[in-house]
């Protein structure tokens, strides 16, 4: 079974982020970049699938040279090779996904997974995109997974119960947290994984549909308020619920 898992390098959740001059995007001094939490869920279970059908695991990822090291870090926990589509240009949403797609199209493989979003843009999106543009069957956010050579079985956690979907391959799977515990990479995995093969694409410029205009701060929060004790603080209390918090 040939499994391509598609990854995303993203700033890690404790970094500052500092907005570049200019606002369009963040300042990279200092930035520790890591694989996309969700799509390390995405690797692991690719990684379980194969070591019980057999055949190979890829990891896909699209971005600029530094990506090269998520990939190395997906090759340590045991993915077989890996393919870089190199970038000088920031790609979200469609335009990314045509990009994933036309490297994705040539492996035939028989699963495609991604991490059901990614932590810095949050979209959601790239996985069920990319499944249309290669007209194949999508089951996202899955937090259960069963595959055959055949097809699979998917569960889905929905507002008062789960969602079982049954899905014939080749197809799409998106990970979500609660799929697996991701291993980490072992001292004999980052040896083996400097003599693994990676690819590098160079895909032809396309023009993207979404121009990011400005990258802000969210607000800070406000400082709270502080009530005297008793039944004195009440009337306040209530007079700031109807008319500040709206929640009256």
């Amino acid at each position: 079974m040939k499994i391509a898992v598609c990854m995303k390098q993203v700033p890690d959740s404790e970094t500052k982020i500092v907005i570049k001059e200019g606002g369009k995007w963040i300042d990279d001094t200092g930035v520790n970049y890591i694989i996309n939490p969700y799509d390390e869920f995405a690797i692991e279970e690719a990684l379980r699938i194969q070591e019980k059908a057999g055949g190979e695991v890829i990891a896909v990822s699209l971005g600029p040279d530094r990506s090269i090291n998520a990939i190395r870090t997906a090759l340590a926990m045991g993915v077989h090779s890996g393919i870089h589509i190199k970038t000088s240009t920031m790609y979200i949403g469609l335009s990314a996904a045509k990009l994933l797609a036309e490297a994705l199209k040539p492996l035939n493989a028989d699963l495609i997974l991604f991490g059901k979003q990614a932590i810095d843009d949050d979209n959601m999106q790239i996985g069920p995109m990319v499944a249309e543009l290669l007209n194949l069957p999508a089951v996202t956010v899955v937090s259960k997974l069963t595959i055959t050579h055949t097809g699979g079985t998917a569960e889905r956690e929905i507002e008062g119960g789960k969602e079982i979907i049954e899905f014939s391959l080749p197809a799409v799977v998106t990970a979500q947290k609660g799929l697996n515990e991701p291993r980490y990479p072992s001292l004999k995995g980052m040896m083996m994984a400097k003599s693994k093969p990676i690819t590098s694409l160079t895909p032809a410029e396309i023009v993207s549909g979404i121009t990011i205009i400005g990258i802000e701060y969210p607000p800070k929060r406000q400082a709270g308020k502080i009530f005297t004790t008793g039944a004195d603080a009440v009337p306040d209390v209530v007079r700031l619920l109807r008319e500040e918090a709206k929640a009256v």
